[in-house]
């Protein structure tokens, strides 16, 4: 098994702080957007992008979510043990809002398609947009880009992305893990 780190520490704030300025860039005063991350990952990336614009915008009131989408999955019922779904924590209506989905790796997309089935249990939003800190080019299966991408790597299907925050992990990292083929 090889391991490379992609991003680290600093290398991760930086890119968070150029994520909020585009961010910035297309939406002002944040008045008709709201945040989601998607359970169980994205939340954490969710909150440092919230945290930063908060920093940035001190004046600001941003509303941030979380959202399980768990049963939404087209694969759920597959898993060989019990399914246990995270909580939503969605206390606005996203009724003709903007919408930014924010998680932490796309892969094949089947993760942001269950997200944006899910999002509709909320009201039907102007736009959704995706900000995602890694990109796994090549391995879509669905016709899923994202607007914002914090790191693009190529991967091939044996390959992962794993991600650590220090909220969770001791250590803000991410790493990608080639496994050996025999």
């Amino acid at each position: 098994m090889q391991k490379r780190t992609l991003l680290d520490g600093q290398k991760i704030q930086i890119t968070i702080k150029r994520l909020c300025r585009q961010l910035i860039e297309n939406h002002d005063d944040f008045k008709d957007t709201v945040l989601i991350g998607i359970q169980p990952r994205g939340i954490y990336f969710a909150d440092r992008i919230r945290s930063e614009l908060q920093q940035i915008l001190p004046d600001t009131n941003i509303l941030k979510g979380n959202l399980d989408i768990t049963f939404f999955r087209d694969d759920f019922r597959r898993k060989d043990s019990i399914v246990t779904a995270s909580s939503n924590s969605i206390d606005f209506i996203i009724e003709d809002k903007k919408v930014v989905l924010i998680d932490d790796v796309l892969w094949t997309g089947r993760t942001i398609r269950a997200a944006m089935d899910a999002l509709l249990a909320y009201g039907r939003p102007r736009k959704v947009e995706l900000l995602v800190l890694i990109d796994r080019r090549f391995s879509r299966q669905l016709p899923i880009e994202p607007d914002y991408i914090g790191h693009r790597v190529d991967t091939v299907g044996h390959q992962q992305v794993r991600v650590s925050w220090s909220e969770t992990d001791q250590e803000d990292k991410i790493v990608l893990i080639s496994e050996s083929i025999k």
